[in-house]
């Protein structure tokens, strides 16, 4: 169909701007050229930020940017500009920030007025169409009859947006103890959903980050409720609706407080993140459940998320055939004809009843057991149980595969796909299956050749052999964390020489000297958005927290005091906030818990190292840095250590070392305080 329309948004890579492409609203992508037009023709600028799995931004999309009548409004008083988030996550900051400076609940989409230097005025989410008409036409009238006072407004904002951009002052030092780490903890147990699992209430988000800290809690401080509470949470999570039964992976979130109904889109940092946590989860509990959701998320991500050069894509969308949910849900005549007489078993298993009903005849599949669970109380052997629950979903996956997909977000972020990595790594560890190494390490060399330049410069996103917009510390954090898992899975030398590059650039590029904190862009002093210091974790760690948490493994691996000493200078803007928010904190939680200790290096030397550094994954060791290499090479760990005919294991702490054993065994059990 000709299209009608076309603005500059057709030159983009993202997606989601492709997607307003051909919308009456003469959009443009993000660019600093844009203010000195906007201030030539002294225009209001119109931000509007959303990403492509976003449902709330596909509906104003379609009820007013569609609309000539309302671009026509748009056009005539703005400079229009379409970001996506995921892209460009500076600039959604900033403008996210001004929102909730002017005392409004944040989201997606997010739409702000803008002087036309780019300093916000007035800000929102999602609009119905005459709202959105009248609103941003009283904006545009207000600047013209009092553009005095709305530069007032917008001088004393960016005022505000300055200072919450700041690292929080503290009055004093206060380093981290344990009984700091356990009084957190005590307070945070009181928001537990000890029924569903997860935190109280709803919507439900998995936060794989706080699970992995109360994880790597209940391991250190030998709490047998908290690591019982995660356990909880995964079974729920991998029974209910937000994992896809049928075909692996997980949504973005339930709307309910029982995982039930999901908001169907699947982001891939959500994906990569729970890999890591049911692979350590497998690790410690030995259920087979969760080796069950690891290997078919891997497969998932595979079929649906990968590109042939190794790289992930970002997400898929909610939406399919115009309705939420159309892909992934069932009616029960449907079924029937799919599966004939295992229709009653399958439904008994898969909640096709009244547990399981959602709206207009569909069902959500979901479980209430597990399949050994299942198999007992049904008087059928697990081994047969399994293998008709393995022909259920291939059915299932065949029928459903004809149906109208959800869009794709074909975008590479180098973020997100650095925590793939980091699972793949986890999962190799638990289960010691290769195609979870070959797969990271396919992934990691698509990074150094398309997403790094000489030098240690890294690019933010990639798509069709093009990468674009210069790298923030999330980038540089997170894929300096996956290649230091890899140095550790591999034995290969080249992932930690790729990570102190990247540290370096780092240190050279993003670091504030002040406050001891790594800015979230480049620092440029000519920038239109006001530079800021990402220290709270959410679903994705904080990038400080993650850098913080890099320098206390490199201290370990390479020896370097001075990164022991900014990992802790890091942590002090941190541990007086913990006690009152642990969940804003979690993996600067972790750093706390390795700094209380005990922290292990464990370092493998000869020819059976990497079958010993294997036969010592038999338990979650969150507390361990691991280093094997069969032969000598240049790391200061393996320096004379290496003794023909024999393969050595060294158990050490900051350094210092116990003698060397020969049985794995043996050497788990030294590794405790």
């Amino acid at each position: 169909m000709e299209k009608i329309y076309t603005n500059a948004l057709m030159y983009s890579s993202s997606p989601y701007l492709l997607q307003h492409a051909h919308n009456p609203v003469n959009w443009r992508p993000w660019s600093e050229n844009l203010m000195e037009k906007a201030g030539k023709e002294n225009k209001l600028i119109l931000v509007s930020i959303g990403y492509a799995a976003c449902h709330w931004c596909h509906v104003m999309e379609h009820e007013s940017f569609e609309d000539e009548t309302v671009a026509q409004a748009m056009n005539e008083n703005f400079i229009c500009i379409k970001v996506d988030r995921e892209e460009r996550p500076d600039v959604d900051q900033y403008y996210m920030t001004a929102v909730h400076l002017m005392g409004l609940q944040g989201g997606w989409p997010l739409n702000v007025i803008a002087l036309p230097d780019g300093r916000p005025v007035w800000g929102g989410t999602y609009f119905p169409k005459e709202t959105w008409v009248k609103t941003i036409s009283s904006v545009a009238r207000f600047w013209k009859e009092n553009s005095e006072k709305t530069i007032e407004y917008a001088e004393s904002l960016q005022q505000g947006i300055t200072r919450a951009s700041l690292p929080v002052e503290t009055d004093s030092v206060l380093p981290a103890t344990r009984q700091i780490i356990v009084r957190s903890v005590e307070s945070w147990k009181e928001n537990f959903d000890n029924e569903n699992g997860g935190r109280r209430g709803y919507p439900k988000f998995p936060m794989p980050v706080n699970l992995g800290f109360l994880f790597f809690f209940g391991k250190m401080q030998k709490d047998k409720q908290v690591p019982e509470f995660v356990k909880l949470t995964l079974e729920k999570m991998a029974r209910g609706g937000i994992y896809d039964q049928v075909g692996g992976g997980f949504a973005r979130y339930s709307v309910d407080e029982k995982w039930k109904v999901p908001h169907f889109e699947k982001m891939l940092y959500d994906n990569g993140q729970l890999i890591s946590m049911y692979s350590k989860a497998y690790q410690h509990f030995k259920t087979e459940e969760f080796k069950k959701v690891v290997y078919e998320t891997v497969d998932f991500l595979v079929r649906e998320l990968m590109d042939s050069s190794g790289a992930f894509y970002s997400s898929l969308d909610a939406d399919s055939d115009g309705e939420e949910g159309k892909f992934y849900v069932w009616k029960s005549k449907e079924l029937k004809e799919i599966l004939h007489d295992d229709f009653e078993l399958f439904s008994a298993y898969f909640n096709v009843n009244s547990k399981g009903f959602w709206e207009k005849g569909n069902y959500i599949l979901s479980r209430e057991f597990s399949a050994d669970e299942f198999a007992g109380k049904n008087g059928l052997t697990p081994s047969d149980f399994y293998g008709k629950i393995s022909s259920w979903k291939e059915l299932l996956l065949e029928h459903r595969s004809k149906r109208i997909r959800p869009g794709l977000d074909d975008k590479t972020l180098t973020s997100w796909n650095a925590l793939v990595i980091q699972g793949l790594t986890d999962a190799y560890k638990a289960f010691g299956d290769d195609q979870f190494k070959n797969l990271a390490l396919k992934n990691a060399r698509f990074i150094v050749k398309n997403m790094m330049k000489k030098g240690g410069m890294l690019f933010h996103t990639w798509k069709k052999e093009k990468s674009s917009v210069n790298g923030f510390i999330e980038d540089y954090a997170l894929v300096i964390q996956a290649f230091i898992s890899l140095f550790e899975i591999s034995g290969e030398t080249v992932w930690l020489k790729h990570a102190g590059n990247l540290l370096e650039y780092s240190l050279k590029h993003f670091y504030d000297e002040t406050s001891g904190l790594f800015y979230f862009s480049e620092k440029n002093a000519d920038a239109v958005i006001t530079n800021h210091f990402q220290n709270e974790d959410n679903v994705i760690p904080a990038a400080n927290s993650v850098m913080a948490n890099n320098l206390h493994t490199l201290y370990l691996l390479l020896g370097k005091p001075e990164y022991l000493t900014q990992a802790k200078k890091m942590l002090y803007h941190v541990t007086p906030q913990f006690p009152k928010y642990p969940q804003a904190f979690a993996n600067w939680g972790n750093l706390m818990l390795k700094l209380t200790g005990p922290c292990f290096e464990v370092v493998i030397c000869g020819e059976d190292s990497k079958e010993k550094f294997l036969e010592m994954q038999t338990s979650f060791q969150p507390h361990v840095v691991w280093a094997f290499s069969a032969k000598n090479n240049d790391l200061p760990l393996f320096k004379g250590r290496i003794v023909p005919g024999k393969t050595l294991i060294y158990v050490c702490r900051e350094g210092a070392c116990q003698l060397p054993v020969e049985d794995p065994a043996e050497a788990i059990k030294m590794l405790v305080e």
